[in-house]
């Protein structure tokens, strides 16, 4: 889709013991022909609870100060062309400026949001150091007149699914392989819990839940209801959107969020989404062609019922949601090429 963008060596900086998204960039990246070298600060970090709490909220002096100067250290060692930070938490104003001082591209990817109204109390460090990046990866259309405010140079890029993990099912997959009829895979943020459980109460329609901290927001008789597994991962999370005829999607209104990344990795599943109607993803994926969005509980629930009845209808819709994925880019390959040809100093159009 895009042109290919310059060979680097880059320093990516995340943690990466869990499995999680950062472990997805970091292999597109490769995919996409840097030499990428992985740089994960937890080895110098107590994992003390006790201490980890504390850091979370106060990340400074001695709490940080190894993994600092051990992110130093790589850098002479590995001199890369670029430093590539992952939500970036812990590492002080002092450490930025040394790096810059080596003549390293700093690029900042944070898919969180540090200035929205979701108290996370977790941005200590990164407000002291936001400004001193060569690159921020912006998500969030209500960003982009901050950082244009702020004159800090910024790049519109979007939650993005991966190639290598969000896939199809075998040919011949169908509804006898759906085990799940009315899906939501995640955790309960917003009113979440309501919403959905209303859908099933009030509407009596057959609800299955994965997810974290559900026993925060349900009731023990009610999370044996519905609530079938903790949060899935990887090969697990792909075989849960498989195995459910409609997945549910919604977005963090509390994080200024207008799309969901599930939405993205749901279509690229090649699964039915069924998804909150908002300017994001109506400008995504085309309404009741390639996905089916909702403004109320009402509206989904009907929604939903029809669609479980109309299976053919559905695949169809999943078909065409999977195929707009690809061919729009919304993988993370297109995306993290975009941000490297950025630093080549050539734009490219946003995605959606």
């Amino acid at each position: 889709m895009y042109q290919t963008p310059t060979q680097r060596k880059i320093l990516y900086v995340s943690d990466l013991r869990f499995g999680g998204t950062a472990t997805y960039r970091l292999e597109a990246l490769r995919r996409i022909g840097q030499e990428v070298i992985p740089f994960d600060p937890a080895p110098w970090l107590s994992q003390s609870r006790l201490l980890s709490k504390l850091r979370y909220s106060y990340p400074i002096g001695p709490l940080v100060a190894e993994a600092n100067k051990s992110l130093l250290n790589a850098g002479k060692s590995h001199k890369p062309d670029v430093i590539w930070f992952d939500k970036p938490l812990i590492f002080t104003p002092k450490t930025m400026q040394e790096i810059k001082a080596t003549g390293a591209k700093t690029v900042c990817y944070n898919q969180d949001n540090p200035f929205g109204p979701r108290n996370d109390g977790c941005w200590m460090q990164f407000y002291r150091i936001y400004k001193l990046f060569d690159l921020h990866c912006l998500f969030r259309t209500v960003d982009v007149p901050r950082y244009t405010e702020w004159q800090l140079p910024f790049i519109k890029v979007q939650l993005s699914y991966d190639p290598a993990v969000h896939f199809p099912p075998p040919t011949g997959w169908n509804d006898s392989n759906r085990t799940r009829a009315i899906s939501f895979i995640g955790t309960p943020y917003d009113d979440r819990h309501k919403f959905l459980r209303t859908l099933a109460e009030t509407y009596n329609l057959p609800l299955v839940i994965s997810g974290d901290r559900w026993d925060k927001v349900y009731p023990p008789e009610v999370l044996t209801k519905y609530v079938v597994s903790g949060g899935l991962k990887e090969t697990a999370y792909r075989e849960g959107i498989w195995q459910s005829k409609i997945n549910l999607a919604f977005v963090t209104q509390s994080n200024e969020e207008d799309v969901a990344h599930k939405a993205f990795e749901i279509t690229a599943c090649g699964a039915f989404l069924l998804a909150l109607r908002t300017p994001g993803h109506q400008a995504a994926f085309e309404e009741d062609k390639e996905a089916v969005f909702f403004s109320s509980v009402e509206e989904c629930a009907k929604k939903a019922r029809y669609y479980l009845d109309h299976r053919a209808e559905r695949e169809a819709i999943a078909q065409r949601g999977r195929e707009r994925a690809v061919r729009s880019g919304y993988d993370n390959d297109t995306q993290l090429k975009r941000v490297l040809l950025k630093l080549d100093g050539i734009e490219t159009p946003p995605t959606i």
